[in-house]
């Protein structure tokens, strides 16, 4: 990061960023929590992780207040006002894959009172689930380092999640065919898979406003080749 006259600004560019990746780590404790909760149908730790997005929406409305008072003291200029809107949207999406967490447990809780668990391949979103964890952990690293070579690894990355949802989905269809008992159930294990997808298309939008604060650039919504001249 960039220093300036005023150490103080330094100090507060600091600390709100500080607070960010402290939000990334709890929200990566979330979905660590959701997924064994999965593996497990584990009702006590799924009740942790929906008790846990109460700190979570707490911390982003602390952050952005934080981000709110630094914009109207400092008046930054170009770069930093980038990096403080950023920040903003990084703090969004981390409040979001905590949802997509919060979601988790819900569905668990719920096919465990189906009675249905054993019965479905829970198992099979073991990958994605590994996946999505790591790409934010990987997000994370990322914008700590202000990383754009990172940033476009896990774009590209966000694609083997996506295959990987679109696999178990055949999956479960033939699972509902199969057995019609399953059906309440399995649509919520889709709900579950739809999520873990999701919690990779944050990690994604965090790796995309990286590129945002380095280059300038704006490269949502558009072809991955294109992503790569723009930050050139």
């Amino acid at each position: 990061m960039e220093k300036h006259i005023s150490s103080q600004f330094d100090a507060e560019l600091g600390s709100v960023s500080s607070r960010v990746l402290e939000l990334g780590g709890l929200v990566e404790s979330q979905i660590r929590h959701a997924v064994y909760s999965l593996s497990q149908f584990n009702n006590e730790v799924a009740d942790q992780v929906i008790a846990t997005e109460i700190q979570v929406n707490a911390m982003e409305v602390e952050i952005d207040r934080d981000l709110s008072t630094i914009i109207a003291r400092r008046q930054p200029t170009a770069r930093d006002l980038r990096l403080l809107i950023a920040i903003s949207k990084i703090t969004a999406n981390l409040e979001r894959a905590g949802d997509e967490s919060e979601k988790i447990a819900r569905m668990v809780k719920s096919i465990g009172a189906s009675g249905n668990a054993r019965l479905l391949p829970a198992s099979e979103l073991r990958i994605a689930s590994d996946l999505a964890s790591g790409l934010l952990r990987k997000a994370l690293d990322a914008f700590a380092r202000l990383d754009v070579t990172e940033a476009v690894a896990i774009l590209k990355e966000d694609d083997l999640i996506d295959a990987e949802f679109d696999g178990f989905v055949r999956k479960l269809v033939t699972y509902m065919m199969e057995d019609p008992r399953t059906i309440s159930a399995s649509l919520d294990l889709l709900f579950i898979a739809k999520a873990i997808e999701r919690i990779g298309d944050h990690s994604k939008n965090i790796a995309e406003f990286i590129i945002y604060v380095v280059k300038g650039a704006d490269v949502r919504h558009i072809a991955m080749v294109d992503v790569e001249s723009a930050v050139k």
